[in-house]
């Protein structure tokens, strides 16, 4: 007759496991991390549908509809128009870009501290941020 454990069922399993090995910590991003960007709802060229942009950039199409006093879904079935080869969202964030990049002006960088657009060899002098 064979000899039986004295543990039966789980903890005669629990107590025949090979020790555990340590663990390495390593930092692991998490599967679905927290998201900046925000989903908002827009009627475009095919009817409502929703685009997820940076608030950053939601406030950006806010003041480009208030200055050219559109409303935001005629703004977005203007900007679809373009025919911009990425997406609708793709799209936004391009024209968001080129609207306020049109509208730089010298003088607006160097007001904000950004420096003049010319390198210092062009200018035939050396270039210091205390003089901008």
């Amino acid at each position: 007759m064979s000899q039986k454990p004295f543990l039966y069922g789980k903890l005669a399993r629990v107590a025949h496991r090979e020790p555990e090995r340590p663990r390495i910590d390593v930092a692991v991003k998490p599967k679905h991390a927290a998201s900046r960007l925000v989903n908002r709802n827009v009627v475009a060229g095919r009817g409502r549908t929703s685009m997820r942009l940076e608030p950053e950039l939601w406030d950006a199409l806010h003041e480009v509809c208030r200055r050219e006093r559109q409303d935001m879904s005629e703004l977005v079935r203007a900007i679809e128009a373009r025919g911009h080869a990425g997406g609708r969202t793709s799209a936004v964030r391009v024209f968001l870009l080129q609207y306020f990049r049109a509208a730089a002006s010298e003088a607006g960088h160097l007001a904000a501290g950004h420096g003049p657009s010319e390198p210092p060899a062009a200018r035939g002098q050396a270039y210091s941020r205390a003089a901008a």
